[in-house]
C-alpha cells in the first residue's frame, strides 16, 4: 500500500511540477519560428552541389539553346558526393535539378530538354534519384533547387509556363521522397533562347509566378519541405553570395515590405528588429569562385583561412551555412575542393574539441521566480529544450561561471531557446583575468546561435552580461573553447614588373617556393621584395616560430610579367590612366564611358611580344556600392594589329552577385595584341570599370 502511495504521490509531484512549468515560463515574444523552422536552423551547415550542361560547356548561365547531348560524365557518383558531405559534417544537400537554362537532372515527363535525351546512360538514368539514395544511405537530408526561370523555353512568360514550373515541382516532390528544402533563385527573367525567339523577356517577378498558390502547391505535396528564397519564403537569402551575415543578424523580416518590393536587398545581411514574420538567414556561397566547375578554377579553390571566416561569420551569426561544392566533368568532386574541405572540418572540430564550462557552477543575478526549472545550470546541461530565464520586467542579467583553476579562452558561443523569440539585443563578456574583471567583446544579437572570436585570456572566471533586450532573458546554451592558434596564410602579389611581396602577420616568418613544391620551413625565408619575371607558381607559408604552428599553404600562378604591356587605343577617356588595368594592381581601377560617349566602348593592348594565349580573365572593380560591372563583352586577337579574331563573346553570368574575376577560355592561338569591348552594363549604365586584364598564357 506504501509503494502504491509513493508512486501516486510522484506521478502527483511530475503533474504540479509541470503544471508550474506552464504557469512560470516566459511567454512567447513577437514572432517566433516554427518547427520546421527550428529543425531547419540545427542543421546549420549543408552542402550545394551545381552540376548540370553548364559543367560541360564551360559557363555560369547557359542560354538555353545547348544540346542535351553534351551532358555525358563519364563516372558521376552521387555516392561520392554524399560521402565527402557526410566526412564534413554536413547535414544535407541541396541539388541544382534544373538551372536557368532549362535543362533538367531528372527525366521529366514535361520537357525533352533532360537527361532522357543525353548519351549519359543512354538515357535512362536520373541524377535526383541517384543523390536522393546516396543521401537515405548517408543519412543525409535532400534539397532540390529549380529555377523559375527559364532561357530555353518559347513559353516562359506566360501563363503556360507556370503550369509548366508546378508540374516539375510535383514530379521533384513527390517521386524523390522527403526534401528538406525547395530553393528558388532570385534570377528571373532577361535575354534567353526561349525556343529560338532570342530576345529579352521581363517579368514581375512577384507576380507572374503567383507564390502564394505555388507554395500552397507545394506544402500540400510536401508540409514538411521549407521554402527558400523569393516568394513568402520560410528562410531568406542573406544577402551576398560571400557566405556571412551581419554581426547583428534578426531572425526577423518585414516581409510584407519585401513582398511589395520595398526591402533591399542588403537589408538582407541583418534582417529586420521590427519585422513581422520569422525568416531566418541563409548564407550561399561557393568553395571556388565560380558556381559551377571550371577546370581554370582548379587552382583558385577559396583559402583555408577565409573558409574558416566564412564559418564563423555565418554559423557563428545565426546564419545557416550553404557551401556550394561543384561536380566536375567525371560527375566527382574535384580533389583539389575535398583535400580544402577536409582542411576546414579540422579546423573546426579542433577549435570545438573541448568545452570548458561543462564542470562550473553557474551563478545568475536573477532566476526566473527563483524556479529550478529557469536555473542557470540549464545553460550547461547539454539539452536544447532547457533554458535560463528571467522574471518577466529582466531585460538586464547576468550569468558567471567560475573555473576551479585559471583556463585559457578565446571562444564564447550563445545560443538563445528560439521557440519562444528572439530577444536579445545586445550583450558583453567579460573575463577574471589576475583578479579583475576585463571585457572581452561587446555584441548585438545572439539568436539560435552566436559564436564569438576573441582574444586568448587566461581567466578565472567568465560573465555573460545580457545589456539588453525585447522581453525577459530566455538562454538555452553557453559554451567556451580554446581553440588552437590559427596561423593565418600569407597574402602574395607582384606587380607588373615582376615584383613579388609576400606580407604575414607582424611576428611572423614566410617561407616559399618557386618551383611548385610545397613549402616548409626549410625552404626559401622571405626577406623582402623580390624580382620574378617569368611564369611562375608561387607557394608560401607563414610559420609561428614561437607556438611552432604553420599557416596553410598559400598558392598564386602568374604568367610572365606585364611589364611590356602597353595600352595603344581607347575609345574614350585618358588613356595614360587606362594603363591601370595592366599594372597587376587589383586595387586601382580604370573608369571609361558616360552619357556623352555610350558603350559600347574598347581598348586595345599591345603585349610586346607574341604569345599562345587560350583565354583572358576581366577582373572588375571590389570595392565600393557602384561597381560599374561590365555585362556583355567581346574579345579579339591580332599578330599585327590590323587583322583582328573574334575568340570569344557573350556575357558575364552573375556577376552582380558575385563580382569576382571572370575567366574565359577559347581555343589557343597566337597573338600580340589584345581588343576588350564592353558592349553593356549591369543596370544599363553607360559607364564601366576594369580593375585588371590577364590572359591566360599556354
Amino acid at each position: 500500500m506504501r509503494s502504491i502511495f509513493l508512486l501516486l504521490s510522484f506521478f502527483l509531484s511530475i503533474q504540479s511540477s509541470n503544471s508550474q512549468e506552464l504557469k512560470n515560463q516566459p511567454k512567447p515574444f513577437g514572432p517566433l519560428p516554427t518547427q520546421k523552422q527550428i529543425d531547419w536552423q540545427e542543421m546549420e551547415f549543408y552542402a550545394f552541389i551545381h552540376f548540370s550542361l553548364n559543367t560541360f560547356t564551360n559557363k555560369e548561365w547557359g542560354y538555353g539553346d545547348e544540346s542535351p547531348q553534351l551532358f555525358n560524365p563519364t563516372a558521376l557518383d552521387a555516392r561520392q558526393w554524399a560521402r565527402t558531405v557526410k566526412q564534413a559534417g554536413m547535414k544535407g544537400i541541396i541539388l541544382v535539378a534544373k538551372h536557368h537554362d532549362g535543362f533538367c537532372l531528372w527525366p521529366s515527363a514535361y520537357t525533352e530538354r533532360s537527361v532522357k535525351n543525353s548519351p549519359w546512360k543512354k538515357g535512362k538514368g536520373d541524377v535526383v534519384k541517384e543523390l536522393a539514395e546516396a543521401c537515405k544511405e548517408y543519412d543525409l537530408k535532400l534539397g532540390l533547387y529549380l529555377s523559375p526561370w527559364d532561357r530555353n523555353r518559347a513559353d516562359y512568360g506566360k501563363p503556360e509556363y507556370v503550369t509548366y514550373f508546378r508540374n516539375q515541382l510535383k514530379e521533384l516532390l513527390t517521386n524523390y521522397g522527403a526534401v528538406f528544402e525547395m530553393w528558388f533563385d532570385g534570377a528571373n527573367g532577361g535575354d534567353g533562347y526561349y525556343g529560338g525567339a532570342n530576345e529579352i523577356r521581363k517579368i514581375n517577378t512577384l507576380e507572374y509566378y503567383n507564390w502564394e498558390e505555388t507554395y500552397k502547391l507545394i506544402y500540400k505535396i510536401a508540409p514538411k519541405t521549407l521554402v527558400w528564397g523569393i516568394g513568402p519564403s520560410e528562410a531568406r537569402w542573406i544577402g551576398n553570395e560571400e557566405g556571412y551575415a551581419n554581426k547583428t543578424n534578426w531572425s526577423l523580416l518585414r516581409q510584407k515590405d519585401d513582398l511589395a518590393g520595398k526591402v533591399h536587398y542588403s537589408e538582407y545581411m541583418s534582417g529586420h528588429e521590427d519585422g513581422e514574420k520569422w525568416v531566418p538567414g541563409e548564407a550561399d556561397v561557393s568553395i571556388r569562385p565560380g558556381w559551377f566547375y571550371h577546370a581554370v578554377e582548379d587552382d583558385k579553390v577559396r583559402s583555408l583561412d577565409e573558409l574558416v571566416d566564412i564559418y564563423y561569420n555565418s554559423v557563428g551569426r545565426n546564419a545557416t551555412l550553404l557551401l556550394n561544392l561543384p561536380v566536375d566533368k567525371r560527375g566527382l568532386i574535384h580533389e583539389n575542393d575535398q583535400a580544402r574541405l577536409k582542411e576546414l572540418v579540422a579546423v573546426i572540430q579542433s577549435d570545438f574539441k573541448t568545452e570548458l564550462l561543462a564542470h562550473t557552477k553557474p551563478k545568475a543575478d536573477n532566476v526566473r521566480a527563483k524556479n529550478p526549472q529557469f536555473s542557470a545550470k540549464n545553460l550547461i546541461d547539454g539539452h536544447k529544450n532547457t533554458y535560463w530565464a528571467t522574471d518577466d520586467e529582466v531585460i538586464k542579467a547576468s550569468v558567471e561561471f567560475q573555473f576551479k583553476k585559471p583556463a585559457a579562452i578565446n571562444r564564447i558561443v550563445l545560443q538563445e531557446y528560439i521557440k519562444l523569440g528572439q530577444r536579445v539585443k545586445a550583450f558583453s563578456v567579460e573575463a577574471k583575468v589576475n583578479g579583475k574583471w576585463k571585457t572581452v567583446a561587446n555584441e548585438t544579437t545572439i539568436g539560435y546561435k552566436r559564436i564569438l572570436r576573441i582574444d586568448r585570456v587566461i581567466a578565472s572566471a567568465v560573465r555573460i552580461n545580457i545589456l539588453d533586450a525585447k522581453a525577459s532573458v530566455v538562454l538555452s546554451n553557453i559554451e567556451a573553447y580554446n581553440a588552437p592558434t590559427f596561423v593565418k596564410m600569407p597574402v602574395i602579389q607582384r606587380d607588373n614588373k615582376g615584383n613579388v611581396t609576400l606580407k604575414a602577420e607582424e611576428g611572423e616568418k614566410i617561407y616559399y617556393t618557386l618551383d611548385g613544391s610545397m613549402p616548409s620551413e626549410k625552404s626559401q625565408l622571405y626577406q623582402g621584395v623580390f624580382n620574378y619575371e617569368k611564369a611562375v607558381t608561387i607557394k608560401a607559408i607563414a610559420r609561428n616560430e614561437a607556438e611552432g604552428i604553420n599557416s596553410a599553404v598559400a598558392a598564386a600562378k602568374y604568367g610572365a610579367s606585364k611589364e611590356n604591356w602597353k595600352i595603344i587605343a581607347i575609345s574614350s577617356g585618358d588613356i595614360q590612366s587606362a594603363g591601370r588595368i595592366i599594372d597587376g594592381n587589383p586595387e586601382t581601377v580604370w573608369t571609361f564611358g558616360n552619357e556623352n560617349k555610350p558603350l559600347p566602348q574598347e581598348i586595345t593592348i599591345d603585349m610586346g611580344t607574341l604569345k599562345g594565349i587560350k583565354g583572358f580573365s576581366y577582373l572588375p572593380q571590389q570595392v565600393g556600392n557602384n561597381l560599374n560591372l561590365i555585362a556583355n563583352y567581346e574579345f579579339f586577337t591580332s599578330t599585327d594589329a590590323k587583322n583582328w579574331t573574334k575568340q570569344s563573346q557573350g556575357e558575364f553570368s552573375n556577376i552582380k552577385n558575385n563580382p569576382i574575376e571572370q575567366v574565359k577560355t577559347f581555343d589557343s592561338v597566337k597573338a600580340r595584341y589584345l581588343r576588350f569591348v564592353a558592349l553593356s552594363a549591369i543596370g544599363n549604365g553607360q559607364t564601366v570599370s576594369i580593375s585588371e586584364i590577364n590572359v591566360l598564357e599556354d
